[in-house]
């Protein structure tokens, strides 16, 4: 059973940055994708970004695309979200989630471990 945990959400102005972290246990790190999703009141989840287990390769939504990046330490297993640029409309919990699997996916039912979230608040 793996074990996610969020750190690093707040309130922001617009046009500033966060880095949100997700420290795993209970796992081999190395063996899950990683990706980061986020919900805002009254929305569905939404898609943020993904990365394969060597950090390879990394998939992103278009809407974040070239504001954040994801990155990942195995050696401390966890991932990381820099958001650059934020907007209110980033504002959302965002929370990570770990598939044990190859292939880097958008789809939130093919995670199999959440972590409980952490909520960032861009103000405008």
């Amino acid at each position: 059973q793996v074990q996610l945990v969020e750190s690093g959400g707040g309130l922001v102005q617009a046009g500033g940055s966060l880095r949100l972290s997700c420290a795993a246990s209970g796992g081999t790190f190395a063996n899950y994708v990683m990706g980061w999703f986020r919900q805002a009141p009254g929305k569905e989840r939404e898609f943020v970004a993904a990365i394969s287990w060597s950090a390879g390769r990394t998939n992103y939504a278009d809407s974040v695309k070239g504001r954040f990046t994801i990155s990942r330490d195995n050696a401390k297993s966890t991932v990381y979200l820099q958001m650059s640029t934020l907007i209110p409309e980033d504002s959302a919990v965002y929370a990570c989630a770990a598939r044990r699997s190859a292939v880097l996916t958008t789809t939130p039912e093919y995670y199999n471990y959440w972590g409980q979230g952490t909520q960032v608040t861009v103000s405008s």
